[in-house]
């Protein structure tokens, strides 16, 4: 059956399809332009856990999500796969033999251990920044796996140490980019806690990646010394738009519009995005792993992601992360509704067809 012959054949006005991919669409890989790689990872996390469960989640939530999405109503004609397979399954077995090996890590270090001196837990975190690697490098293979088929990738995580090897994988393609940032974190921190690539480091990693010329954070609030020195010795390569500034501005009478334009305007030309869902209020996703008050809501996030599309600069990926499930479908729900806008965004910018923006009469 032709592509299509599956699109006639299909009512997105009916609850997906149960045995279809991700959104309940009825498209193989093949059939899709657009490829999320689910990262189900979460080896160094220090806090709260459970965003190895977050692709799941999100997975599991789109079933529910209405497919015609007001600002693209035809995104789904170009199809939305989620590349489960084997190494999924395997990711999923090494987040979970690796994080039980790194908490007693995490613990003699809390309780002011030198980790140098202890060899069992020494080679335990030896262990632990190897497969990490290998998990960059199995993530970077397979990103470039789809891109070179002519599909457009995001990554879905996972915490937020999983995005690295999509990094390396567009610094492949791209000469320079740069990151739109959205978290509650810094995520600039130098091996923490003995972890090279832990969920706190991914932007210090990111930097290491001379391509990436310039990252530009959004809702920040929680930071180190260590951070704010390498952000201050980066110079004009890290831009921190902090929550309190934000809002401080806001309050003074500058619109969200006003400073999502200041925002973009210091972009490059092609830029990757990257979503920690802790970015948002924490009411959105209270079950992510490090929740800090304070944030945005979710359409100011869509609304920047939006404006962004619009304004002449190149989106070359995305991913998302760090969404963890709770007791309901909520975290799920947030995670799977910001994935499809964040398709639509990466589709309409690359000049895909989404359909015209749905006008309601308002009079």
């Amino acid at each position: 059956m032709t592509k299509e012959q599956i699109i006639k054949n299909f009512d997105p006005s009916q609850p997906g399809l149960a045995d279809a991919s991700i959104f309940g669409l009825p498209f193989s890989a093949e059939d899709s332009e657009i490829i999320i790689i689910p990262v189900p990872w979460e080896v160094t996390v220090s806090y709260g856990a459970g965003a190895s469960e977050g692709p799941e989640a999100i997975l599991d939530a789109s079933f529910q999500v209405d497919l015609h999405h007001q600002e693209f109503p035809e995104l789904w004609k170009l199809g939305i796969y989620l590349d489960q397979n084997e190494q999924t399954e395997k990711w999923v077995a090494d987040s979970a033999k690796y994080k039980g090996l790194a908490q007693p890590i995490i613990e003699a270090l809390e309780n002011g251990e030198v980790i140098e001196s202890l060899p069992a837990l020494q080679s335990d975190l030896d262990k632990i920044n190897k497969v990490c690697k290998d998990l960059k490098d199995e993530v970077k293979e397979r990103v470039l796996y789809w891109t070179k088929k002519g599909k457009k990738v995001a990554l879905l995580g996972g915490d937020h140490s999983t995005p690295l090897g999509y990094y390396e994988a567009l610094a492949t393609q791209h000469h320079e980019f740069g990151l739109l940032h959205l978290d509650a974190h810094m995520d600039l921190r130098i091996a923490y806690e003995g972890f090279k690539y832990s969920h706190a480091s991914i932007m210090y990693n990111a930097l290491q990646l001379p391509q990436i010329t310039k990252i530009v954070q959004v809702g920040i609030r929680d930071f180190c010394q260590q951070e704010v020195e390498t952000a201050f010795e980066q110079g004009n390569r890290v831009l921190v738009h902090t929550d309190m500034d934000l809002k401080a501005e806001a309050y003074t009478g500058k619109t969200w519009e006003q400073q999502c334009d200041a925002i973009i305007a210091t972009l490059p030309q092609k830029v990757a995005i990257s979503f920690d869902i802790d970015g948002m209020y924490p009411w959105y996703c209270p079950n992510t792993g490090t929740p800090v008050p304070g944030g945005f809501s979710f359409e100011q996030a869509a609304y920047l992601l939006s404006k962004l599309g619009e304004s002449g600069k190149e989106i070359i990926g995305f991913d998302l992360v760090e969404v963890a499930p709770g007791d309901d479908d909520w975290d799920g729900n947030v995670g799977a509704r910001m994935l499809f806008h964040m398709c639509g965004v990466l589709a309409k910018n690359n000049g895909l067809n989404v359909g015209q923006k749905i006008k309601f009469n308002r009079q």
